[in-house]
Order: C-alpha cells, then structure tokens, then sequence
C-alpha cells in the first residue's frame, strides 16, 4: 500500500469538518436523489437513487480526486499529478488535472478497453499503459511518482479523497429532507463508504449504514469480521469498479465504527440491478455502480422490510457496450424470473411434452439437447418463473413426483458461463480433466498460455467468449491420466486457474 504523506489517523469530528469544507462544485455537481418509483412500489418501501452516475465522468470519482487536487501547493500542482487505475478514477483524476490546467499522468493496464483509454486521453491527461492488472499497473505508477517528482492521487485511500466523496453524504441528507432509515453504499477500495457513513453516522445517527460488496470480492466484510484489513486470496472480476482484494488502512479505520452491517450480492443479483436501475432512469449502470441496489434489493426481500425509507447511490455508468449480452444473459437468474436445470428424461417419443407438462405453465426459455444415448435423453432447460423461487421448488417438487433426475444449475457458474453456449453431442474422453482459467484479454494472451502449457498435453475442451472486460474466462478439458502433472504445469503459468472436475454440470454434460 503506498503510503500518502498525510496523518495515518484523523479524527471523526475532523474528517466531518473536512467533508463540509470541501470546495468541489466549480467541477462536480449536486447530483439529483430521485424516487424509484416502481421498485418503491414492488418492494412496498421508498426507495431512493442518488445519481452520480450524471457527473461529468459518469461516477463520483470526479469529487475525491479533486478535492485531493485542488488542496495541493503550486509547486506540486506545477509538477503535476499522477494515478494508476482501469477506469473510473483515471477519468476523474484527468477530469480534475484538465479543470486546474495541470499535467496529469494515468498508468493503465494494457487490459483496459480502449473506450475508456480514449476517454482519458481526451481529458488532455498522459497514458501510460503497463501490465495485466491493476496492482501492476499501480507498481509502475509509484515507480514513475519518484522518477519525475509527482504526486500520487490514491483512488481511495487518502483523506482528501474520502472528505471529496464524503459530500455525497451531505446532499442525501439535504436533499432528503427526513431521516432515512437507510443507506446502502457500495464498497471497494471503501472511500465512497467511508465518507458517506461518517457523515450519515455523524448527522443522522439513527440511519443504518449497509455496505454492499460482490460476493467474490468481499474485502471489507472480512475485514469487517477480522477487525482488520485482511487481503483476500482471490479476487472476482466482474463488478471490476469495486474488485479489490484489500480495503484501504485509512478507509477501514472511518468504517469499522460508522457501518451497522457488510452484506454481499451475487453477479446475477447485480445484474439484475443493472435492469432496475435501467427502467427506472434509462441508463445502464456499470456492474459496480448498480451493487448497491442489489444490496437493497436482497435486503429486503430476506429482512422482511416495510414502509422504510431507504437511499442508495448508482455510483457509476462506465460500462463498456460489449458487456450488455453478458449482463442481459444473467438479469432473469439475478432476478428470480428464469432457473436452469439439467434433465434427464426417457430417450422415447412424448418425453419432452411430458416433462413440459410438469412445468406449471411456465414457459421454457432455453433448450440444448443432442442425441447421445439410445435410453436417456441429457437436456439442458432454462425455465421462466412466473412467481420468482416459488415457482422453481414447485417446478422441483412435480419432477420429483414424477422420478425425473434434475439437477438445479441456476446458481453454478460454470453452466451460466460456458456449458449453456456449447451444448451439443457428449464425447468421453478418456483421463479428462477440467479447470477454469482466468486470461488478461489481450493480444498474445492465448498464444502464451498455449506455449506455456507445453505440448505434453492434449487440450480435449475449450470454450472462451469475449465479454469486454479486462479478463477472459476459459473453461479447458485436458487429457493426461496424471491430474497433479496438469496442475504443475498450470502453476507454472501467470494465470489463475480453477479445477472443475467435481462439478456437476462438466460430469453430466462432457460424457464423463
């Protein structure tokens, strides 16, 4: 963690002062609080979203990054600024450097698409592109921080910074007007969390402070939970906006004491947010910016709310074009209006209508079947649900009845991800093996793995799909009657992997 040349601590009372007096609105605006009316009607509660998603850069980065800037000497103004990041704080950084007619330095890694890299070169800011991810991104942007005398501007970690997002708190309150019985922040590196929980806790003390993470980056909750920062082993890609594996010093220590509960959320249920927020508003949030409302959503439905007044924030809209079939794909499951199953039903005529008649009228979205075995048909279903997980245990409960083998996919990723795409004929293939790999998408990126991976083995699976983010995700079969011997090998590679052979959709649908 690079450590910023400011007091390791501040005081509660002080970082309130620090978020009144933050002078941001020459560059960020107030952003509206406008009523969801259709999710407050559905969820029988007001429900209220706070639009950052309207700042000039599309997210609240603008208000940190800023108020760290325009609190810096002249002399280090004159010399400039420089930040690593794949997105929204490289935008907010080059926004602000632009506004104060100061040089600004952004390293990227060479995985960002190039829609946001255009974005900031627009801002008039330098790009520097290095490595596959962020941390090396950030390791070169330290490095050049002493070669040319620059001032590193953290994404999170840094008063200033917080103080900036923090008076996203002050308008909630303001624009409000009545205490809410609720704010739902979204927590990555914890800034914007950290900022708006002091505020709210400070004003507003009877408000609960919920925070809400992707579930397989959950860095807070275990820290939460520790009772100190603590970096995850692994950390998930998909809401890349708040993918980190270590919640910030600073962040943590204005959060432990400001925060009443640290929920998580699936990548469907996010998904599923990116809709809501799309009916309500017509804009598409990024993964990251709709977590919150997910965090909302999941909240009430499992504590039972009714007529509470609850806020949260869209705290992004950066997402790239191509990362709308994959969301799209994943919205009915988020939402509970589509289950998928594997089948197995008699390979004879009237099979198939039986089993659609065990389906409670519900109408069948998605069907993969081939001809493989003269007595059992293995079929691949998704299945609308009319009446969200009521409909799908009483979809259960016809197929049990009647002795039908099932199997539930709806929560397996490895189904949601690949196997639905790549249905066809069943082949076993003798000493196979299964993993997930998770490339940087890039050019060259295939190729290395490849010649990494050597000749000794012969690759029996493979399925990849572009989804526009900075990492491509493989599922690969491998022939070798030695499974520890793959797994050598693919330690030896520079890309995280993941065996698969004990799950149940690779078994039921490779042959095996």
């Amino acid at each position: 963690m690079h450590l910023q040349s400011q007091k390791s601590t501040m005081e509660s009372s002080q970082l309130i002062k620090e978020i009144l007096s933050a002078k941001i609105y020459d560059l960020a605006i107030e952003t509206p609080l406008n009523k969801a009316l259709k999710l407050s009607t559905k969820l029988k509660n007001e429900i209220y979203l706070k639009r950052e998603d309207l700042q000039s850069v599309f997210s609240f980065k603008i208000r940190g990054a800023y108020n760290k800037m325009r609190k810096l000497d002249q002399n280090s103004l004159q010399r400039g600024v420089i930040a690593a990041s794949a997105g929204n704080h490289a935008q907010g950084v080059a926004q602000a450097a632009n506004h104060l007619h100061i040089p600004a330095t952004i390293v990227m890694p060479t995985t960002t698409p190039q829609i946001k890299v255009d974005s900031v070169v627009e801002k008039n800011a330098e790009v520097i592109l290095h490595g596959d991810n962020f941390d090396q991104a950030c390791q070169r942007a330290f490095e050049i921080e002493k070669e040319r005398g620059l001032t590193f501007i953290h994404p999170y970690d840094d008063w200033d910074v917080i103080a900036g997002q923090g008076t996203i708190g002050v308008e909630i309150l303001k624009q409000l007007n009545e205490e809410p019985d609720y704010i739902f922040v979204p927590v990555g590196g914890g800034g914007i969390a950290a900022g708006v929980a002091n505020f709210a806790k400070y004003l507003s003390p009877n408000t609960k402070i919920i925070t809400v993470e992707c579930e397989d980056s959950a860095c807070f909750k275990e820290a939460f939970q520790l009772g100190e920062p603590t970096q995850l082993a692994e950390v998930g890609i998909f809401a890349d906006g708040i993918a980190v594996g270590k919640i910030g010093e600073n962040t943590f220590k204005a959060l432990k004491d400001n925060v009443d509960e640290a929920i998580t959320v699936s990548t469907d249920e996010i998904c599923a947010a990116v809709k809501s927020i799309f009916e309500e508003t017509r804009v598409v949030a990024e993964p990251a910016g709709a977590t919150a409302l997910a965090g909302v959503v999941k909240y009430i439905k499992e504590n039972k709310l009714q007529n509470k007044r609850i806020t949260t924030i869209i705290s992004g809209a950066n997402t790239s074009f191509g990362r709308l079939r994959h969301i799209s794909e994943r919205t009915e499951l988020g939402a509970e209006k589509e289950a998928l199953f594997a089948i197995s039903i008699p390979e004879k005529k009237g099979s198939f209508r039986h089993f659609c008649q065990l389906l409670d009228g519900s109408s069948i979205t998605e069907f993969n079947y081939r001809y493989n075995n003269p007595d059992q048909a293995q079929i691949f279903v998704g299945i609308e649900l009319k009446d969200g997980d009521k409909s799908r245990l009483s979809i259960i409960n016809n197929l049990q009845q009647s002795h039908i083998d099932h199997l539930d996919l709806s929560h397996n990723e490895i189904a949601k991800l690949h196997l639905r795409h790549m249905l066809g004929g069943q082949s076993a293939v003798k000493d196979e093996h299964f993993y997930r790999v998770q490339f940087p998408e890039k050019p060259g990126a295939l190729l290395k793995f490849l010649n990494d991976l050597g000749s000794e083995f012969n690759i029996t699976l493979f399925h990849y799909r572009n989804h526009a983010s900075a990492h491509g995700r493989v599922l690969l079969g491998i022939q070798h009657p030695d499974s520890s011997l793959i797994e050598a090998q693919l330690k030896k590679i520079d890309y995280p992997y993941f065996p698969e052979d004990d799950n149940p959709a690779c078994s039921l649908f490779s042959g095996n």
